[in-house]
């Protein structure tokens, strides 16, 4: 019996009843970095919404390389819109220091519009 290109690529095959079924694996990644909230999110987007992008990345083993990659790029951005906002706004150390009820409001104003900043530019596009 001649073998299939599967079998002459090195692959194997794993009798179930009356069938033979390959025995397939994803390549293993180079780096195995954490991935934090924002790659969790962008991984969720992709998987409901970009199915192709999320299996070709998956399937080339470069979806967790990847997603790290995201997840720091928005950390940065988010850590950044953060400061820039505060200081145009002139949310200070003294004003913590003077009323923190506003100093918490303000930074919690700022946080939001800094979330909703990241996720338009980096996760959900």
């Amino acid at each position: 019996m001649a073998k299939t290109i599967f079998e002459e690529m090195g692959g194997t095959y794993v009798r179930q009843g009356d069938y033979f079924i390959p025995c397939l694996t994803l390549p293993a990644e180079k780096e195995n970095k954490p991935i934090g909230v924002w790659g969790q999110r962008h991984k969720r987007y992709l998987q409901e919404h970009k199915r192709a992008t999320y299996t070709t990345l998956l399937t080339s083993g470069k979806l967790n390389s990847y997603l790290a990659n995201i997840d720091e790029q928005a950390e940065e951005l988010f850590s950044r819109m953060v400061k820039q906002i505060a200081e145009r706004e002139g949310v200070t150390e003294q004003l913590k220091a003077g009323n923190q009820l506003e100093w918490v409001q303000k930074m919690n104003s700022i946080r939001n519009r800094a979330v909703k900043i990241v996720n338009t530019e980096l996760i959900y596009m």
